[in-house]
């Protein structure tokens, strides 16, 4: 007589089906790949898509999903992780300001990528921090993102005001050399910040799980992303970056996150351990 499987772990079993069966239509229907992201995070996103999609199951969903064109859009809002400060983490600003900065000073042009910029925190962060040390008139800020909205909002260069005292309480505590109130207008209960700055970004669509390199970069930013990154995933996005950087550029990471036991770990050496920021070593 076969042994019966307890009704939990038969629930268990069915919703990790149910949620890599949606990961997979969606890579197939839509190309966004999910597939290499970890899915104990991605399980909870997904626990609140079900609330707001008043579904009861993701098989509920993955069927909307498929049949209903404005469902993944707004999913998409849910699997994405759209979480940031302008100058979240000072002591990483203030590393870049003081460390970093004085040998990217040494280069005649110089090109910065922040992968999965989200609504363009970071970008403006460095913007600003680049405009202070002289070198912005000579950068290329890239920001790049899978989530169409953020991007869209990155561009706009618009933060609601509600958010303003903790940019300027990070910004004082990054070494600022000003006023952030200096770089942005408010009005209707929002700032929009300075076109000047906007004027050394480039915004674009770039997956860290299916594209490619796209330029030869000085400093490479992308921090708190691979956390939710799986490991053969976060090697892939880890190598993108090596390949990116230029002759001994640099590499920030999030406070969480670390080059140890990647498959990335020998071409890298430490800069500024405590921050989080590594050199590429020579001739990698």
């Amino acid at each position: 007589m076969p042994t019966s499987i307890p009704s939990t772990h038969r629930k268990v079993r069915t919703a990790d089906i149910e949620q890599r069966l949606l990961i997979d239509a969606i890579y197939h229907r839509y190309h966004y790949d999910f597939r290499g992201y970890a899915q104990a995070s991605l399980r909870r996103r997904l626990n609140a898509a079900l609330i707001r999609f008043d579904c009861q199951t993701v098989s509920q969903l993955q069927d909307r999903v498929l049949h209903e064109p404005t469902v993944f859009p707004a999913l998409l809002e849910y699997l994405t992780v759209q979480v940031s400060d302008m100058f979240r983490d000072p002591g990483y600003f203030q590393s870049l300001r003081t460390d970093v900065v004085p040998l990217l000073r040494t280069y005649p042009s110089l090109k910065v990528w922040v992968a999965g910029c989200s609504a363009g925190e970071e970008v403006y962060s460095l913007a600003i921090l680049l405009h202070e040390e002289g070198l912005l008139d000579r950068t290329l800020i890239y920001g790049t993102d899978i989530n169409p909205h953020a991007l869209r909002a990155a561009e706009s260069g618009v933060f609601d005001m509600a958010r303003v005292a903790a940019f300027s309480e990070n910004y004082a505590r990054s070494g600022a050399r000003s006023s952030l109130s200096d770089y942005y207008t408010a009005r209707y209960g929002r700032v929009v910040f300075d076109k000047s700055l906007r004027e050394h970004m480039v915004f674009s669509d770039h997956s860290l799980a299916t594209d490619s390199v796209f330029a030869e970069m000085h400093l490479v930013s992308c921090r708190n992303v691979l956390i939710y990154f799986e490991r053969d995933l976060q090697n892939r996005a880890l190598g993108l970056f090596r390949e990116a950087l230029c002759h001994r550029g640099f590499l920030g990471l999030g406070s969480k996150e670390s080059l140890r036991f990647s498959d990335q770990t020998e071409a890298f050496e430490d800069f500024v351990a405590e921050d989080r920021i590594y050199r590429k070593k020579a001739g990698l």
